[in-house]
């Protein structure tokens, strides 16, 4: 027996033909696994969401909703994406495996089973769907300190969710792969996780920081990037928190990066930041309107802190959203038909 705790994985087996169904039961039984049956697509969805499995054995071939749709509802579902999805397949069935992968499947196995590889390969998931759950409560726990650190502060109001929610629209319109825009909107609530080691004496402050006290905050960055470091699913965002007060002139931090030297996702973030900031309340600033926030960035560009290109993309992106948020607040949705589309491509 391999679990023999109170509390086995459970196993949730799909297959329209029971002897089949019965079959893998019986083996994993036999290993101590909780099994759970379903003899179609549309049951084992029910099965899912209402109470998950550790894995999910699905034959391929079923009436009505076949294996591969069930998998790819479950993939693209974010609270059962975690779950591994193990195909069963006919010996030498190269095309069904070809659109298992597609689907999202994590495995395969043929009929009839072999016990100890349907016990290896179960035993395998299961334990990398654990360490997957213990790395996603990992991000989950950044997100909270992040969150926390935005509550210190008052004056930011709801910062955080507007960059995420700006930084998908701008990443989308500039046509950035899904990874990329994933980690810009990551990074709208963890940019500044580093101030959580800024003393509130310095943090809070409503004046002008001095010298000493600057240097201060500027170690935030620093201390972000230690923070997220560890975390692979966060190398995508580390360089934009360690990055997005660099300027295009060098007269940044914290290491005085030039040009295309800058991370672009940086690069892209900090435009997006810095617009927020500019349109809305701070105690040493009133909000701007947008047409004032352009203006201010456009005399940064001049002073040689932004890359002028860039720049004039945003720009354009601000028009084109600004025009569907209107349209928005005045039909109540946005027309799919009209998607913001980019008048320049990405430099």
């Amino acid at each position: 027996m391999l679990y023999q705790n109170p509390s086995p994985p459970r196993v949730l087996v799909v297959d329209d033909h029971t002897p089949s169904r019965m079959a893998a039961v019986a083996l994993l039984s036999v290993d101590g696994y909780q099994v759970e049956q379903a003899h179609c697509g549309q049951s084992a969805l029910s099965r899912v969401f209402q109470h998950q499995p550790d894995l999910v054995l699905l034959d391929v071939m079923m009436p009505g909703l076949d294996g591969f749709e069930v998998c790819r509802q479950l993939k693209q579902n974010e609270n059962t994406r975690l779950i591994p999805v193990v195909f069963v397949t006919a010996l030498g069935d190269r095309e069904a495996r070809l659109r298992g992968i597609e689907a999202g499947g994590d495995d395969f196995l043929t009929k009839p089973f072999d016990q100890l590889e349907l016990s290896a390969r179960v035993k395998s998931l299961i334990h990398q769907k654990r360490l997957n759950e213990d790395l996603d409560h990992a991000e989950q726990v950044l997100f909270s300190i992040a969150r926390t650190i935005e509550s210190r502060d008052p004056n930011t109001g709801d910062h955080c969710d507007r960059l995420v929610i700006l930084a998908r629209s701008f990443g989308e319109y500039l046509g950035l792969a899904p990874a990329h825009i994933r980690d810009l909107a990551w990074a709208g609530y963890l940019h500044d996780i580093g101030k959580v080691g800024i003393p509130d004496a310095v943090l809070l402050k409503t004046a002008a920081l001095n010298e000493a006290e600057r240097e201060v905050m500027e170690q935030h960055v620093a201390i972000g990037e230690r923070i997220c470091r560890p975390l692979r699913t966060m190398q995508g965002v580390v360089p934009i928190i360690r990055h997005h007060h660099e300027r295009w002139d060098g007269s940044g931090y914290p290491d005085g990066l030039t040009g295309d030297a800058i991370p672009r996702l940086a690069q892209i973030f900090q435009l997006i930041d810095i617009f927020d900031a500019l349109t809305h309340h701070r105690p040493y600033k009133p909000a701007f309107s947008v047409e004032e926030s352009l203006a201010i960035m456009r005399q940064e560009v001049e002073r040689g802190w932004r890359d002028p290109v860039l720049m004039a993309q945003f720009e354009a992106f601000i028009q084109s959203y600004q025009a569907q948020k209107t349209a928005t607040e005045v039909t109540g949705a946005l027309d799919p038909q009209q998607p913001i589309r980019p008048r320049y491509g990405l430099a």
